[in-house]
């Protein structure tokens, strides 16, 4: 039976769902207020678009090979180059749900209480059991219980990602129109004025005020929102007329992500007043979407003439939808993502490579063994993240500084790797963008560099203002587990060496067997 083909819509929306992200407008918002939107634009022209056409082109050259990234990389590089790379690009998930298992509890407070209570939570109202000590601990317990679960083979609950992901498609339905009626209601003003260039230019942010490398550590926040673009990268030969097609539809998804993210940008403006809404130190970035989404509803009632009240109500009311709707978003990917990356670099590479009893899996196919070493690796980075003695505040805005720095690192290697796939001979080039040899090496350059400079900024600045702690847990992520991938494979080619196979051996083994990419 011959394969339906993806028409542009479709592949649109693929790309949309692939890379949009609802909660990166709220953090945003708060992080910089309107002046987050150019970032946003020249992220996507920096960063997204040709970026997208690099995976493309791997894609496509490479569409008969089942490791995604793994893969292009082996090939163009090499098979050391490519498994660190990829194991990065795996640990990046695990700095993921370090985030979530921290930060999940602050749905469960606003379903429970209709807003955000945790910094008042303590254990048998012991003073240090309480605030980020105690979510760290209930974190720890939480992860535990879901890779019990998961080492079982029980994944079933995943399917609530579905129900979670349409329930926030129309959560963004609702912001936009709701926006609109409060504007035209209140005959067009914000609740936070707009200056034109000088609110594009100067962040409400006072953190972010007057300094420069501050403002440029933003950029890593949009390149990150752009994160999941790899996805796209086997959708080359499922689209009908590709050639014509594809970048069609990678530059109106672009486009559309783009001005989705600063439309839903301004009208966050058109409803919180930053100063009155966001201007506490109760606010984190773990929490201030529920605090907007609440006075989103709060103003839809104020519009109507609705009582304070009934502006609370509603303001809890929606609350608690709102985190209902993340909360079973982020548990179905949860449930899926502790062991789907894990599982897919395991069972793509040689059982050898892997320390102990790490590489194998139990009856059902699932690695329980690496499963527990990685809930005991997110554990000890939850406690140590959780006791380090930081406000709550501090707390989420370590944990999100990790994932952004922790997720984006990887696309390096990738854009990176991408003049040399343009320089090998005998690949099937049927879809191509960058013409050139020259075209591909300012393009991966500009890429990795967009990616090195925005990561360096994210790092350093932190520490510029004094926050060391912030510095060394992002800067700790790539470091460490970037080491440890060298360790893993230098370690492997010197067995491969002492069995006589030599490097060249090996690098076939491991190209043979490359690693499944997780969308």
């Amino acid at each position: 039976m011959k394969e339906k083909k993806l028409g542009l819509m479709s592949l649109i929306l693929m790309i949309f769902t692939s890379v949009y992200g609802f909660n990166n407008i709220p953090r945003s918002y708060y992080l910089m207020g309107y002046a987050a939107i150019p970032w946003f634009v020249i992220a996507g022209i920096l960063f997204f678009i040709p970026f997208a056409f690099m995976v493309a082109e791997f894609g496509s050259a490479f569409r008969n090979e089942t490791g995604g990234m793994y893969s292009w990389m082996c090939k163009s590089v090499g098979p050391k180059y490519a498994f660190i790379g990829t194991f990065m690009w795996y640990t990046s998930y695990v700095l993921w749900m370090v985030n979530v298992s921290s930060g999940i509890w602050v749905p469960v407070s606003n379903v429970i209480f209709g807003k955000d209570t945790t910094a008042t939570w303590s254990l048998f109202g012991s003073h240090f059991l309480s605030g980020s000590r105690l979510l760290g601990i209930m974190a720890v317990i939480f992860f535990i219980v879901i890779t019990y679960f998961d080492s079982k083979g029980i994944d079933k609950i995943s399917t609530v990602t579905s129900v979670g992901g349409t329930a926030v498609l129309t959560i963004n339905i609702m912001v936009v129109i709701g926006s609109i009626i409060m504007i035209i209601a209140r005959g067009g003003q914000l609740q936070q004025p707009f200056a034109g260039f000088e609110s594009l230019k100067t962040p409400l942010n006072a953190a972010y005020q007057g300094s420069p490398i501050a403002i440029l550590s933003f950029i890593v926040y949009a390149l990150f929102a752009y994160g999941g673009i790899e996805a796209v990268g086997g959708l080359v030969d499922k689209t009908e007329n590709p050639k014509k097609n594809f970048p069609k539809g990678i530059v109106i998804a672009a486009l559309v992500i783009v001005v989705g993210y600063a439309t839903l940008i301004m009208l966050v403006g058109s409803f919180t007043n930053y100063k009155q809404i966001l201007g506490n130190d109760e606010i984190t970035l773990g929490n201030v979407s529920y605090v907007i989404m609440s006075n989103f509803a709060a103003e839809i009632g104020k519009a109507f003439g609705a009582t304070p009240a009934t502006q609370l109500a509603l303001a809890h009311g929606f609350a608690r939808v709102y985190a209902c709707i993340m909360l079973l978003a982020l548990m179905g990917a949860m449930f899926t993502l502790v062991y789907s990356p894990l599982k897919q670099i395991i069972d793509g590479t040689p059982k050898e490579l892997w320390p102990g009893k790490m590489g194998e899996t139990a009856e059902g196919g699932m690695p329980k063994n690496a499963m527990w070493i990685q809930c005991t690796i997110v554990s000890v980075m939850i406690l140590l993240i959780s006791f380090g003695g930081d406000t709550m505040q501090q707390f989420f805005l370590i944990l999100t500084a990790m994932v952004n720095v922790g997720m984006t690192v990887p696309y390096m290697f990738i854009s990176f790797a991408f003049p040399k796939f343009k320089k090998m001979k005998d690949v099937d080039r049927s879809f191509v963008v960058f013409k050139s040899q020259a075209s591909a090496n300012i393009w991966g350059y500009v890429v990795t560099l967009t990616l090195l400079f925005a990561n360096a900024f994210a790092i350093i600045q932190p520490a510029l203002d004094g926050d060391v702690k912030t510095t060394f847990w992002s800067l700790s992520g790539p470091v460490i587990f970037g080491f440890a991938a060298w360790v893993i494979y230098t370690r492997y080619e010197k067995r491969i060496l002492a069995q006589g196979d030599g490097v060249s051996g090996s690098s076939e083994e491991v190209s043979e067997e490359p690693v499944a990419q997780t969308e």
